[in-house]
């Protein structure tokens, strides 16, 4: 049964514990990542074998898979998943961001250009459920930065196929370069190049702790999205909701595997006995009571608060991924949000909307990063080059100042570039 407890100047720690799921071990992540890079191909489909117990011929998905994907998928899932990808598009266009020219000073121009990523890897989980969605979020946002080539990599099944919700999702995103790998060596794959799969520069997408830990060590080598914890909601409610509503939500989390952490933050004591006895009654319901109930019973709370400022303060000290407003006015408490990976305001708004529908991202930050990081956007498939440029009377201009700041550092070399090119001439 859900704990409740009452707030006392409760931590992160305090209220999620340590829930995050058991690391992976460092060395034998380490380990696949360099068979990889020694044996390319042929480590990659031994690992699939031993992992996930296929014994695959190739790793590509062909177009003959791909088609008949889309055929087996009922047609309204296909038309619900293309009118997410509408929404998802719509919404991540908006984060579209341009180049600018700085020429207010003479003879002096900089600026800013906005470069996509050359080759991007998206990590698609499968394990104990697979995620079309995760294609959708992945993907479209790569695809509106522009990046001219995409892949994807999400394990096969034991019949050595990939899920076909999951690539009808590719399809309908556009993606056309699926591969057939998981786990760390998938990570591996993709950083480090084989025969047949492209070297990246940069991996995106959740996994479980052997796909966060490989990420983790080849960062540097590509770059990355962020390291992905366990999935977590914070539901901040007040009295007047209904707990069947407040109860569904917390599953909806619990449900996604033992680590999760479904957590709720409300001033009455009436609502979180409520609510707790309702959890009760709707996770023997469940398909996957088994890992709702773990989940449920490890990480799950009710905290009891004074009053809904101590409830927000507790939400921004936590940090969470997904963070509900359950209140009549949500919009005022909202200012109040400064950290939070994503917030679903109102009675209405059941975070599910934002797994799969409503357009903001659902690759969030976890574990607290929400204090400093973002939801996957368009932005973290662009680079940012800058430039500058002097005309020779600009650096005349300023080569002096620029001198004495690179001799106030020690660095003399420094100081002569700037003042090299005017060396002879007559001072005026």
């Amino acid at each position: 049964m859900i704990r409740i407890l009452y707030a006392d100047g409760e931590t992160r720690q305090s209220i999620f514990g340590q829930g995050e799921e058991a690391a992976a071990p460092s060395e034998a992540v380490a380990g696949i990542i360099k068979r990889v890079r020694d044996e390319g191909d042929a480590a990659v489909l031994d690992l699939t074998e031993r992992y996930d117990g296929c014994r695959l011929e190739t790793l590509l998905v062909s177009p003959q898979e791909m088609d008949e994907a889309m055929a087996a998928v009922p047609p309204e899932f296909v038309d619900i998943m293309r009118a997410a990808a509408r929404n998802i598009r719509a919404y991540h266009e908006r984060q579209v961001r341009h180049g600018f020219l700085l020429d207010d000073r003479e003879g002096l121009t900089t600026g800013q250009r906005m470069v996509p990523i050359e080759r991007v890897g998206l990590y698609v989980p499968g394990g104990t459920a697979a995620y079309p969605s995760s294609v959708l979020m992945n993907a479209i946002p790569a695809m509106i930065a522009g990046c001219p080539r995409i892949i994807m990599a999400t394990p096969p099944g034991p019949d050595g196929r990939i899920n076909a919700g999951i690539l009808a999702a590719a399809q309908v995103a556009g993606i056309t370069e699926v591969y057939k790998m998981g786990g760390a060596q998938a990570v591996a794959a993709m950083a480090y190049g084989t025969n047949s799969v492209p070297r990246v520069d940069k991996i995106v997408g959740p996994g479980n702790a052997w796909v966060a830990e490989a990420k983790r060590q080849v960062y540097g080598q590509v770059g990355i999205d962020m390291i992905a914890g366990p999935s977590e909601i914070l539901i901040i409610a007040d009295g007047a909701s209904d707990p069947r509503h407040v109860a569904a939500d917390l599953l909806s989390q619990a449900e996604h595997d033992r680590q999760a952490a479904a957590v709720l933050v409300t001033e009455s004591e009436a609502l979180a006995q409520a609510v707790q006895q309702e959890v009760e009654r709707q996770l023997v319901t469940l398909p996957r009571q088994d890992i709702a109930r773990a989940s449920i019973e490890r990480n799950g709370k009710i905290i009891v608060t004074r009053d809904m400022m101590e409830a927000v303060d507790m939400a921004n000290r936590i940090a969470p991924e997904h963070l509900e407003l359950c209140v009549d006015a949500p919009f005022d408490l909202l200012p109040r949000i400064v950290n939070a990976g994503s917030v679903f305001l109102g009675r209405w708004c059941p975070e599910a909307m934002g797994d799969y529908f409503a357009g903001p991202n659902h690759t969030l930050p976890t574990s607290g990063t929400a204090r400093f990081s973002s939801a996957l956007s368009v932005d973290d498939f662009v680079k940012k080059i800058q430039f500058s440029y002097y005309t020779k009377e600009a650096l005349r201009r300023e080569k002096d100042g620029v001198a004495l700041f690179a001799r106030m550092e020690g660095l003399e070399a420094h100081a002569r570039s700037a003042l090299s090119r005017f060396e002879g001439e007559e001072q005026p």
